[in-house]
């Protein structure tokens, strides 16, 4: 390979860290480069139980091994990739961020590099390509794909407790609340007797009069009482003989003649 294919592929590499176009460069370094006995395979350990599902807001952790069994040192420069439409592999839905690593792996030895990525799009199967960008010793660039399969575009799974979700719940329940009382104060709280409200004085009016009808009930509950209170005179002036009963004498005549 001639000397402007090295720097077209340096260049290519550049633009794969900057992470436009990463997927159609990373096809072209492919085509320019040479076979190596170098191999990758990417695992997603949190994804594929039920089949690879990218949930939107939450970060995609995919973990590539790569297998060097060259004689010489190869290095992991870039990790990228793209999501295509299944139906049309030449339609890119989104690219993803490449990510730059510089990692050596010796030769005959086998490295596990960490790439995530994130997405927030509608839910729907798509075609995921992850691809690493590797040069070897003579600073030669070549591409390895690491993944190429369908995965699903999913949204997060809603909970309870989540601090949005209770909001909404107390909203709602105070609009209920709120509409509830209207209806029921413009509607139903008018057919209801409603309880008047005594004033001061009239209250005072009537613990007044509670208490004259008291103080009569107790006048006349004791008229003893009563009559003994205005019977009452002063005594001092009075003979003390005119004060004392008389004992009753006994006549014994009387009784002797009787028998």
């Amino acid at each position: 390979m001639t000397r402007f294919g090295f720097l077209s592929l340096a260049l290519l590499s550049l633009q794969a860290f900057v992470g436009t176009g990463f997927a159609a460069d990373a096809e072209q370094a492919e085509a320019e480069a040479p076979v190596l006995a170098v191999s990758a395979q990417a695992t997603f350990p949190a994804s594929e139980i039920f089949g690879i599902k990218l949930v939107n807001g939450h970060p995609t952790q995919a973990l590539i091994a790569v297998a060097n069994d060259e004689p010489n040192p190869v290095t992991v420069n870039f990790v990228g990739g793209a999501l295509r439409n299944p139906e049309d592999q030449a339609q890119i839905a989104r690219n993803l961020t490449a990510t730059r690593y510089g990692v050596e792996i010796p030769a005959g030895a086998k490295e596990t590099i960490s790439y995530s990525f994130a997405t927030e799009m509608h839910p729907q199967d798509l075609q995921l390509t992850l691809s690493a960008i590797l040069s070897d010793s003579e600073g030669r660039f070549f591409t390895v794909t690491a993944h190429n399969g369908t995965v699903s575009v999913v949204e997060a799974d809603t909970s309870i407790f989540d601090p949005q979700i209770i909001f909404l719940y107390f909203f709602l329940l105070a609009c209920v609340v709120g509409t509830g009382y209207f209806f029921y104060s413009v509607w139903i709280a008018p057919y209801f007797p409603q309880k008047r409200k005594s004033t001061g004085k009239t209250g005072e009016k009537r613990t007044q009069a509670s208490k004259r009808a008291e103080t009569q009930a107790t006048e006349e509950t004791t008229p003893a009482a009563a009559a003994s209170s205005t019977s009452t005179y002063n005594a001092d002036w009075i003979p003390s003989h005119h004060i004392a009963r008389p004992e009753a004498r006994k006549v014994k005549g009387r009784s002797k003649a009787r028998a």
